[in-house]
């Protein structure tokens, strides 16, 4: 018992000590305490709070260091009762040691995966995906993914018996929804690591999972967390290249636009559509039309009894912004017959509803080509006039009756509006109708170029970003030769010469606190 309690004490001491163990603590621990004595002691349960817990972090210390995981090899078959334990800690733990394996490898050593192979722990760590807890079943999903980064592992993963037990789509196929969820995420996360495991999966039909088990089921939960994952799904770099876009645009055009779908799938499959077709590649792969579905849809939403709430309306909003966000998504979401920009712009000005008009002003911003590159800003001459025709029209029914009278208004409101203006105006300065809008107001003026109007960081750059390509608008059009324009130039040249930050004559120091008066 003793011996028990000095572990115990040496481990608590080990487990939370503060930044990171070297490899002479580590080596010294270890030889005080070998690695067996630590395996024994947790195979027993001695009556100390917290004994358990303790000694698996201690472990998982351990482990993280390149002294401790050199000697997880020679200790494989007890890592093996540890994946059979009864314990979720220590399952826990047997995964995240796996791990350790996989990411400290010696190239001079024995191939890690040819240890996970000859122990028998893959299917360990499959079968904990689908029936252990949220935690292990967590654990067992990352080592998975860390074992994925090894070529010779493909044929592991991805055998190529189709009847094989531990292929994917049979595992999908055996195991409740809440398990088949988790094997789909596991698919995702292998899907990122690389465009050659994406191929593996392209491959073994993998992908086809996802729309099987959205198609195939009513619950509202297992719906949303399929639609979780097309989430991440889009997000990685290489997914256009492998997803099956089309038969994807479909499923997430019947989704919007369907009269038996919820909110939450509507708003989270409209996300989707906007990350989806915020990429300059997929319209390459995808025919125009399926394209313009989606937008339509998107765009019915707005309309839609159903989809009144603020929420769904700014994720459709948001949603038409990043498909704008390309130069062929702007054209498309400008040019149509009945353009989806249009209610983006009448948001955009609209402050009766704060959070929607944050929204609709990001949007606007990326249609108008604040995310593209400079060269790529103006799109098509139909797009363009629509897009001029959009700003007017709506300044004619509001009560500024000009953009410049809407710019100004936007840039009078409380920071964060603020922000999402010097975005729209950076974007929109490159056409010369709004160069003449901006000009027009010299509030704007005064406002863009004043280096004390924003305090926040992210807010005094694009306060610079937008003087700066006011100026650079200016520099490019005929108003530089204008006598009358002169001090305007002069002005916003010495703010872009000042740079982003408060200028000097700004910087001095201002006392927040004062010391108390004496007695």
């Amino acid at each position: 018992m003793e011996d028990v309690n000095q572990l115990f004490d040496a481990a608590f001491e080990f487990a939370h000590y503060p930044g990171a163990q070297n490899e002479a603590s580590v080596k010294e621990f270890l030889d005080r305490f070998p690695l067996p004595v630590i395996f024994n002691a947790l195979q027993t349960d001695p009556d100390i709070p917290g004994f358990e817990n303790t000694l698996v972090t201690c472990l998982e210390r351990l482990f993280k260091t390149k002294y401790g995981a050199s000697l997880i090899p020679q200790y494989m078959p007890v890592l093996q009762v540890g994946l059979k334990a009864d314990s979720a800690i220590v399952k826990s733990l047997a995964c995240k040691t796996v791990l350790c394996l996989l990411e400290n490898c010696d190239t001079n050593d024995v191939s890690p995966v040819q240890l996970v192979v000859s122990n028998c722990i893959y299917p360990l760590l499959l079968d904990y995906i689908i029936n252990s807890d949220d935690e292990v079943a967590h654990a067992a999903s990352e080592t998975i993914k860390s074992l994925a980064r090894f070529p010779d592992a493909m044929s592991v993963i991805f055998p190529s018996e189709t009847n094989d037990a531990t292929h994917l789509r049979n595992l999908a196929a055996r195991c409740s929804s809440l398990a088949r969820v988790r094997v789909l995420s596991l698919i995702v996360k292998l899907f990122s690591i690389s465009r050659l495991v994406a191929s593996e999966i392209k491959k073994s039909g993998l992908l086809d999972l996802l729309e099987a088990e959205m198609k195939g089921t009513k619950d509202t939960l297992v719906i949303l967390n399929v639609l979780e994952l097309y989430y991440e799904l889009m997000e990685v770099e290489h997914s256009s290249e492998f997803v099956p876009q089309t038969s994807l645009i479909q499923l997430l055009c019947s989704i919007i636009s369907g009269t038996s779908t919820g909110p939450y799938e509507k708003l989270r499959a409209m996300m989707i559509s906007g990350r989806l077709l915020s990429k300059e590649n997929i319209y390459k792969v995808v025919e125009e039309a399926s394209v313009k579905a989606l937008i339509s849809a998107t765009d019915g939403s707005l309309e839609s009894v159903e989809m009144n709430d603020t929420d769904a309306q700014e994720a459709a909003i948001d949603a038409i912004g990043q498909i704008g966000s390309t130069t062929k998504g702007a054209d498309l979401v400008l040019s149509t017959s009945l353009p989806a920009a249009r209610h983006v712009v009448a948001s955009a000005f609209d402050r009766n509803a704060h959070g929607k008009q944050l929204a609709a002003l990001h949007a606007l911003a990326n249609i108008a080509g604040e995310t593209r590159p400079k060269s790529n800003r103006i799109v098509d001459g139909k797009a363009e006039e629509s897009l001029r025709c959009l700003i007017y029209d709506v300044a004619a029914q509001s009560t500024k009756l000009t953009p410049s009278g809407l710019f100004l208004s936007v840039l009078q409101q409380s920071s964060e509006i603020r922000l999402a203006g010097y975005r729209t105006l950076t974007a929109l300065v490159a056409r010369p109708w709004c160069l003449v809008e901006i000009l027009s107001k010299e509030e704007i003026i005064n406002i863009v170029t004043d280096a004390t109007t924003e305090t926040a960081k992210i807010a005094m750059e694009a306060r610079y970003n937008c003087c700066k390509a006011i100026h650079e608008a200016f520099l490019c059009s005929n108003f530089v030769d204008d006598p009358r324009r002169q001090k305007t130039g002069e002005k916003l040249q010495e703010a872009v010469r000042s740079g982003p930050y408060m200028s000097k004559k700004h910087r001095g120091a201002r006392p927040e606190v004062m010391t108390g008066e004496g007695f």
